[in-house]
Parts: structure tokens; sequence; C-alpha cells
């Protein structure tokens, strides 16, 4: 009987169901398809002829080697700062944009604010480098006026980090609040009339009723969010990265492109990012059931 039902609402907006269609291809291709190459990271790679098993070697090589674990602690510190300073800024900006009562003005935020996500990070990357160009950026500049030297941030070890941090914050804070505010449109608008009516301002309605139904949608996007830990961000570090910082900004990432597509270290190469994979599926499933168990929420 339920069978039954879900075949009639599937052909009741089975539309919506074709759209899905490009998305599936592309997950199936780019994300389940390349699964059944990771057996490469227990055998050693043969242009000619059958690839030799060889078990564990990889990752035996991987563990013994110090470069391995100065790019496992990179990408373990700069993601740590994404999530712990990156994450909240989406549902505060959400919050915000909530609040303006001008549709027209509205919508103007909210273009501003999504647009740096439809730009490449080559494009970002140039942005940011002439921004913060120790002669004549537009930061430097300010620094000068209140007589504080001009900084190299982009050279500077001390400063690349937090680069990373907030360009990716510039760039993807606006887009990533569409999902909370999507989840705030849901609210019913009884509940604000019944809070104004109860006396609360909009600082109060915001804490006790917008904030609280957001709940179950930042649990959600924070167990999603670390299943992507090890993902530091590939596109944006090899755009930001030169040969006076890489030793603190060089990622799980990035050592496999360049080990695996540059060096032509194949099967190495898969055995570090299969490692990076097991990291994200067990956070994610981690995460979930220590959610479950202190919110009663998680992913599923």
């Amino acid at each position: 009987m339920e069978i039954r039902n879900n075949l009639k609402k599937i052909r009741k907006e089975w539309i919506l169901y074709v759209m899905l269609i490009p998305t599936l291809v592309y997950f199936i291709v780019f994300h389940i398809v390349p699964l059944f190459g990771m057996v490469l990271a227990f055998q050693d790679y043969r242009i000619i002829g059958d690839n030799v098993w060889v078990g564990l070697k990889h990752f035996k090589v991987l563990f013994s080697s110090p470069a391995f674990f100065n790019v496992l602690k990179n990408t373990i510190i700069i993601s740590t700062m994404k999530i712990v300073i990156f994450f909240p800024i989406p549902i505060i900006l959400s919050l915000l944009i909530n609040e303006v009562r001008s549709v027209r003005f509205r919508k103007y935020v909210q273009s501003i604010v999504y647009l740096p996500h439809f730009l490449s990070w080559v494009v970002i990357a140039g942005i940011w480098i002439n921004l913060l160009n120790p002669t004549g950026g537009a930061i430097n500049n300010i620094l000068n006026i209140f007589n504080i030297p001009s900084v190299d941030f982009m050279t500077s070890k001390g400063h690349i980090r937090w680069v990373l941090v907030f360009s990716e914050m510039w760039r993807s804070a606006g887009w990533d609040s569409i999902v909370y505010l999507a989840a705030i449109m849901k609210i019913s608008p009884s509940l604000y009339e019944a809070a104004y009516m109860d006396g609360a301002n909009r600082l109060q309605q915001m804490k006790y009723i917008t904030f609280p139904e957001l709940k179950t949608t930042i649990v959600t996007v924070f167990i999603l969010n670390l299943g992507f830990f090890m993902n530091a961000g590939f596109d944006q570090v090899v755009n930001l990265m030169n040969d006076s910082v890489i030793s603190v900004v060089d990622i799980l990432d990035t050592y496999v492109y360049r080990i695996g597509i540059l060096n032509g270290q194949y099967a190495y190469a898969t055995a570090a990012s299969l490692f990076k994979g097991a990291i994200g599926v067990v956070l994610i499933i981690g995460t979930h059931f220590l959610s479950k168990k202190l919110t009663g929420k998680g992913l599923w």
C-alpha cells in the first residue's frame, strides 16, 4: 500500500523527478563510480599489464612520511578555523537579512552577498592578492593611514591562514545563508503575531522564535560540514598558495594533486585520498549519533 502511494506521488510530481536526473547523473559519474577505483590504494599501478596487489604498503609509507603529517596538520588547522569562525556567519547573516523590512532593499542586499559565490577562485584570488598587496593594496593603504606598517599578507606564514578563512567567508557566507533563509520562511507568522501581542520586541522574537526554529537546519548543516572537514578547499588553496607559505597551507587535497597528478604516484595518492574519505565518513556518523543523543535531532 505504501509503495503504491509513493508511486502515485511520483506520477503526480514526475516533472520534479525529471529535473533531478542531471544531478543524479553528476553524483553517479563523479562521486559513486570513482569509489570503485579506490582499490588502487592497495595495488601498485602498472601502465602496461595488470596492477600488483600490495595490501597496506602505501598506507605504511603514508603514515611514516613527515610530509604527510605536516599536510594533515595544516588541513586540520585550516578546516577547524573555517568551521569555528565561518560557520556562525551565514546564520547571523540570514537572521539580519530577515529583519530588513524593505523588500526592495532586501533584494539588493541578497544580490550583493550572493554575487561572490558565482566567481571562480581564480578571479577571487586575483581580487584578494590586489587588495592585500603591500605596495598599493587597499588594506595596506588603510593601515598606513593609522601609521601601521604595510604587511605582505600573502607571503606571511602568520597571516595566510586568516586570508583563507576570510576570503572563504566573503565568497560563501551569502550563498550559505540561503538554506537558513528558506527555513525562516517556513516559520508560521502566527508565532510572531502571538509574540508581538505578548509584548516581545524584534530581538526577543528572533531569540525565542526564529533561532529555536532553525535548530534542526543548523544541526543538519553542521553535520554535513563536518563530513567535508578534510576538504579544506583545494581550489582556494592552490590559487592563493605560494612557495613562501606552502609549509603552512599545503593541505591533503593539494598534496594528493601534487604526488598523484604531477608526480604520477597514482596508487600512493589514492591511499591518501581514501584515508581522507574514511575520516569524513567517521565524522559524519559520529556527529550524527552525538547530535541525536544530545538534541534528539540528526542527519537521519
